[in-house]
């Protein structure tokens, strides 16, 4: 089964926790026992999985990023949003979750995030659950 939803992002970088969206999409396709692939089709977004209870750790996600990848810099892209694909790239456009006993199984304290770099956009999340 594959679903996919859109959402709107409001600023250049944000984390966005998607997790009850994916978690909806699960329930629907009434899969017990397998694996729940998350997708972003944009070259600069990406998503991951994180600590979801203190807001302060996505914060200190982006932070550091644009730290390590600052927007000013000697790119070459005409469009000049090169530090929006080089976060996506090392981020990742995709995480795979099990699936078990109809549940996700992620970690106490994990969420799953869309992760703009580029905004603010409209985006789309593909969900495929096998």
């Amino acid at each position: 089964m594959i679903k996919k939803f859109s959402l709107s992002t409001h600023s250049r970088s944000e984390l966005i926790d998607i997790s009850s969206q994916v978690e909806d999409i699960v329930k629907e396709a009434r899969v017990e026992e397998g694996t729940c692939q998350v997708f972003v089709p944009h070259t600069t977004a990406g998503i991951l999985i994180n600590e979801g209870a203190d807001p302060s750790v996505r914060r200190d996600i982006l932070n550091q990023l644009d730290k390590i990848i600052p927007w000013s810099g000697d790119y070459q892209h005409r469009e000049g949003n090169s530090p929006a694909h080089i976060k996506a790239s090392l981020v990742g456009s995709s995480e795979t979750i099990f699936v078990e006993k109809g549940q996700l199984v992620l970690g106490t304290w994990q969420s799953i995030y869309f992760c703009e770099f580029d905004g603010p956009r409209h985006r789309q999340v593909i969900v495929k659950i096998e």
